[in-house]
């Protein structure tokens, strides 16, 4: 842990965040925002922490965010996303305990486009016998 600043993208759905993770007490600041101040619910909050409690590391940095696009849930995914390849970056041995939770997979389910012919994705027009 010697340079003092480290990168990681993370991406879910619609929203992309980047996360850099610096030697500190714990303090995550999204879009300038205090975690609490930003994210109302408590799994949100949960979901961002879960690569710091998993690797050990919830009160050893201070994690700046900038993330825009899509929802709430999202971008909670793409923080974890990117706070996971950070600390991948602090110490390579974080690596099997990030990699068997998951956190460093990029969840590949997007929204669904709309077909012709269909109301939505997959909604048809309601069928009628007569």
């Amino acid at each position: 842990m010697a340079s003092a600043r480290y990168y990681g993208t993370g991406r879910r759905k619609k929203s992309i965040a980047r996360v850099y993770l610096m030697p500190g007490t714990g303090k995550i600041t999204i879009n300038k925002r205090d975690i609490n101040e930003y994210f109302g619910l408590e799994t949100l909050k949960t979901i961002v922490r879960q690569p710091l409690t998993a690797t050990e590391n919830v009160d050893k940095f201070d994690i700046l965010v900038n993330v825009h696009g899509g929802g709430y849930t999202g971008q909670a995914g793409a923080i974890r996303h990117g706070i996971a390849r950070a600390l991948l970056q602090a110490d390579t041995e974080y690596r099997p305990v990030l990699k068997s939770a998951g956190y460093l997979t990029r969840d590949p389910r997007m929204k669904e486009r709309k077909k012709y012919g269909l109301k939505a994705a997959r909604r048809a027009p309601q069928f009628s016998k007569r």
